[in-house]
């Protein structure tokens, strides 16, 4: 079982064991050295700038570091795109996607019957540890979006529920990439290339096809049978933690549980979890756990259950500071900018154009 420690010792224990070279030949497999870092970069304990810095101390030559510098830069892209897109991320941003059967999930997935082994040991994995590889994640959209046709946005809502590492930007984004409405053609992976990258040696799937085959399957019965997306999440009832009207206060959430954001610097700390964000967005009481622990090493914080506008009448938007992020361009006080990799920033309309010039600054 993959475990995902929340103290920040840990954690940059963690950014130490990073080998370059072994994650870039090894990233897409099982077993790969990929870094485990997702889950703690999503929720804004540590920086994509944070990791990259890391990397540069180890005197690599740039060859053998840029798989994962390229890795790193993909988040930052994803972000970018939010930032621009808005709302927009939820629905079709190049291309409409296309065959499309339903617009809900294949019970097969969500039950992890799919036949497929390695599928549906990846999908029990993530209900019990909230982590799937990235490999796998692109196997089990492109089996929902490209094999079942189903619409990308309910199965992405699905797979972020429980995901750690769960970011509305690289999720949706990725699913829409995978089903060829952020993309020019649509990922496919056949049992073979599942068995290359995850050890398996099965047969006789549906998914046992050549390339040449998959613009003309017919839904294979086993995914025909669908159902909507429906959770149902409480946040932790902490009461009116006591709060000081006019002190300097910084607000951390779900995006920004940054432990380095000044902490030399005496202020009032709040971790801020709004209804109607989760509402919109709900994730598994696993993943609230893991951001909560992930407040205790933060000195001092305290947590505020409720709207934004809520604690607007507690402490004076004259005296709160907060991190940009897509997710609160409602707060009101002072917004200071996120840590990036590099000073790239905007709308670029594929990754490899905004790579290019992250590439030649970095």
């Amino acid at each position: 079982m993959i475990h995902f420690p929340t103290d920040i010792q840990a954690i940059e224990s963690r950014i130490r064991q990073i080998d370059p070279v072994k994650y870039s030949n090894t990233r897409n497999h099982k077993d790969g050295a990929v870094t485990h870092l997702s889950p703690y970069i999503s929720r804004g304990a540590i920086s994509t700038r944070q990791v990259y810095r890391h990397i540069q101390t180890l005197d690599l030559p740039w060859h053998k570091t840029e798989k994962i510098i390229q890795e790193l830069a993909w988040r930052d892209y994803w972000q970018q795109v939010w930032i621009a897109k808005k709302e927009g991320i939820r629905q079709d941003l190049k291309n409409v996607q296309t065959p499309i059967s339903n617009y809900q999930i294949p019970k097969a997935i969500l039950n992890a019957n799919t036949g497929i082994e390695e599928v549906d040991i990846a999908i029990k994995q993530l209900y019990t540890s909230g982590y799937m590889h990235n490999h796998m994640r692109m196997y089990v959209a492109s089996i929902c979006c490209n094999i079942a046709n189903s619409h990308w946005l309910e199965p992405a809502k699905w797979m972020y529920s429980h995901l750690l590492d769960g970011d509305l930007a690289s999720n949706f984004l990725s699913w829409q990439w995978v089903s060829g409405a952020f993309s020019n053609k649509k990922y496919y992976a056949n049992q073979n290339n599942i068995n290359n990258f995850f050890n398996s040696t099965q047969q006789n799937t549906f998914l046992d096809v050549d390339y040449s085959a998959f613009g003309n399957l017919d839904i294979p019965e086993i995914l025909k049978e669908t159902v909507p997306f429906e959770f149902d999440m409480e946040l932790p009832d902490t009461g009116n933690p006591i709060l000081e009207k006019n002190k300097t206060t910084f607000i951390y959430n779900y995006y920004n549980i940054d432990p380095y954001w000044h902490n030399d610097q005496e202020v009032q700390r709040i971790f801020l979890l709004e209804p109607s964000f989760f509402a919109k967005n709900p994730v598994n009481q696993k993943c609230i756990n893991f951001a909560i622990q992930l407040t205790k090493n933060i000195e001092g914080i305290k947590i505020f259950v409720g709207e934004f506008s809520k604690l607007t009448e507690f402490v004076d938007p004259d005296h709160i500071i907060f991190k940009e992020h897509p997710c609160n361009r409602h707060y009101q006080g002072k917004e200071v900018p996120r840590e990036w990799m590099s000073s790239i920033t905007g709308f670029y309309p594929s990754f490899f154009s905004f790579w290019k010039k992250c590439k030649k600054e970095l």
